[in-house]
This record gives C-alpha cells, sequence and structure tokens, in this order.
C-alpha cells in the first residue's frame, strides 16, 4: 500500500505540534482503582493519545519521557520528592479528581505558590508543591490544575459515565493548554 505524503500521520501531526511548546509536565495522581479517583490516570492516556504518543498501561515508571517536551508524572499523592523532577519544567498541568466541593465539574485555575497545612499527613496540594520548587529550586513554572468530578469511588478500575465525559472534555482542554 502506498503511504499518502498529502496528509501526515497524528504522530507526525503531533510532532509538528509539540516542537515549539516549552518542556511541559503533565501530572496526575489518584488511586486509579477505586472508579472515578483514578480519573487523572485516563486523562493522562488520553492526552498521550491525542498527541499520537503511547505512555505505559502500568503505573511501575515514576516519569514517563516519551517525546523530548511533554512528559507524564502519575503517583497516588503529590509528594515533597518529586519537586526534584519538575524543577526542570517550564510548565506543569496537575490533574486530579475531586467530589463536588468545587463549583464547575471541570474546573481549571491557575495556580499560585503558597504552602499549605493539611490537617490530613499524607495530603499535598499542587500549590504546595510549587512553594516547595520555588523555595528549593529557585524555580517557579507556569501552572495549572484541572480538577474533575468523581461521582463513584467504589473498588473499580473504571470510570463512572458522567466522569468520562468530563475526562474527554479535559483531554481536549489540556490538550489545547499544551499547544497554546
Amino acid at each position: 500500500m502506498l503511504e499518502n505524503k498529502a496528509h501526515p500521520s497524528k504522530r507526525d501531526d503531533s510532532e509538528h505540534a509539540l516542537r515549539d511548546i516549552p518542556k511541559t509536565l503533565l501530572v496526575g495522581y489518584g488511586n486509579p482503582d477505586r472508579e472515578d479517583d483514578g480519573v487523572a490516570w485516563h486523562i493522562l492516556q488520553g492526552v498521550a493519545d491525542f498527541f499520537g504518543l503511547s505512555i505505559p498501561e502500568s503505573l511501575d515508571e515514576d516519569l514517563i519521557k516519551v517525546d523530548k517536551k511533554l512528559h507524564f508524572l502519575f503517583d497516588l499523592q503529590l509528594i515533597p520528592e518529586m519537586t526534584y523532577d519538575m524543577a526542570q519544567y517550564s510548565r506543569i498541568c496537575f490533574v486530579d479528581a475531586h467530589t463536588g466541593a468545587l463549583k464547575n465539574d471541570l474546573n481549571i485555575q491557575i495556580l499560585e505558590r503558597k504552602f499549605q497545612n493539611s490537617p490530613l499527613t499524607h495530603h499535598m496540594t499542587p500549590q504546595t508543591i510549587l512553594s516547595i520548587l520555588e523555595q528549593t529550586f529557585n524555580h517557579s513554572p507556569e501552572a495549572i490544575l484541572v480538577s474533575v468530578r468523581g461521582f463513584q469511588f467504589g473498588f473499580e478500575n473504571y470510570l463512572s459515565p458522567r466522569t468520562k465525559k468530563l475526562a474527554t472534555e479535559a483531554i481536549e482542554k489540556i490538550s489545547q493548554w499544551i499547544i497554546s
């Protein structure tokens, strides 16, 4: 079969789209075995697919570098040790689920650097991560938080229909942010 050079492949398009972006990191966190709490993992996979990239199906790797300028990181929660890797990025997009405490089901906000105490011993906010980056590495990347409403948090590894629909919208918005 002859290759049609008039229509580049999705990978060719993504290489072109990603060529001029600043070095960007997508950080997803949550528990993919608790239904909608794992929405970030689904979104990271969707963004990779949007750009014709593939990330491993397993969560064994910490920092996933599948493109020169667009990298992915996923964990159950944010931890201070992540800042070491984050110090090399111009832009960071944090992705997580929320339980309805936010007004919008799909909430996107520009983040400020602010150390925040938490009553939970294993809870760190993106704002605190940014504060650590600034204080420890003298680095202040542009950063956003994309929070997607979760509706079901049972012991399954799939998304509820409503969260899945919001995840699709989040993939589109994050992908546009990446190339903007």
